[in-house]
């Protein structure tokens, strides 16, 4: 089904922009209810789930990029930039949004007005960089009805002589929970002088939660170490954050030596032992 819609949503020259976008959305809307409907096969098997939907979202990236590139002066091109936003290079992320010209859309869409920042963030926080510090109302509890604050910023953990690991999640993001356990185990085994793990919570409120269920969340999964919840937009958007879980590890001074999916799953514990020059 992919190759045949995808054929006719890039070359059929005599459909309208409206008929090319029907086409374009039943396409996504139909791939991502197969991809949750083939998941399920995959229950409690993890590394088999993974596999499954990598496989699948190939075939999703070809089919956005292709329509991508055939859609660059109408509303298909910028929803297909839009669904590969958070997995598009960025260089090739900032060419794509120089080159949109929708005229439904277009260039001050709030939408690509985001996309050009999340560009600057993601060079200015590229592997090699030094920390972008921020602070956070964190949550403490309440009293009497009254939240304690405690004031938490970054450099508070990070450019102070240890490796640290920082995982920007959301209590409702089941990627994010997924990945706990790979955090936990890694703390460890290496936390001490020489390393530590902070946790940092961001868009709570955007599936109606908030510090209460990061708090709760935590306490679920074992985590230990140290946390900053109600981190809300700040934190995602000065590092370019497009999706969580998103980890960045910070070497004892503060630079950046990896971060996203070149620590994720298998591939962290071998990253900071790495950093550690174990």
């Amino acid at each position: 089904m992919a190759a045949v819609v995808l054929a006719c949503t890039v070359s059929c020259k005599s459909k309208s922009v409206e008929e090319k976008l029907a086409e374009f959305t039943q396409w996504n809307e139909t791939f991502m209810e197969n991809m949750r409907e083939g998941m399920k096969q995959f229950e409690g098997n993890r590394e088999a789930a993974a596999a499954y939907r990598d496989s699948l979202m190939e075939v999703y990236e070809d089919y956005n990029i292709a329509a991508l590139k055939a859609g660059l002066k109408d509303t298909v091109g910028v929803i297909a930039l839009r669904n590969l936003s958070r997995v598009m290079d960025v260089e090739d992320l900032a060419e794509y949004i120089e080159k949109l010209d929708a005229p439904v859309t277009g260039k001050d869409s709030a939408f690509v007005a985001g996309m050009k920042s999340t560009v600057v963030a993601l060079k200015n926080t590229a592997v090699g960089s030094m920390f972008t510090d921020f602070e956070i109302d964190h949550v403490m509890g309440e009293e009497e009805g009254e939240l304690v604050i405690e004031k938490r910023k970054l450099s508070d953990y990070v450019g102070k002589g240890k490796v640290v690991l920082v995982d920007f999640w959301s209590p409702w993001c089941p990627p994010c929970k997924a990945e706990l356990p790979n955090i936990k185990a890694v703390w460890e085994k290496y936390h001490g002088d020489d390393f530590d793990v902070l946790s940092v919570a961001v868009w709570e409120e955007s599936r109606g939660m908030n510090w209460r269920n990061t708090i709760d969340t935590a306490a679920v999964y074992g985590v230990q170490w140290n946390q900053i919840n109600n981190g809300h937009q700040e934190p995602a958007a000065l590092y370019g954050i497009r999706g969580i879980p998103h980890m960045v590890l910070f070497d004892a001074e503060g630079k950046i030596i990896a971060r996203g999916d070149d620590l994720r799953g298998d591939d962290l514990e071998p990253a900071v032992a790495a950093a550690l020059g174990k």
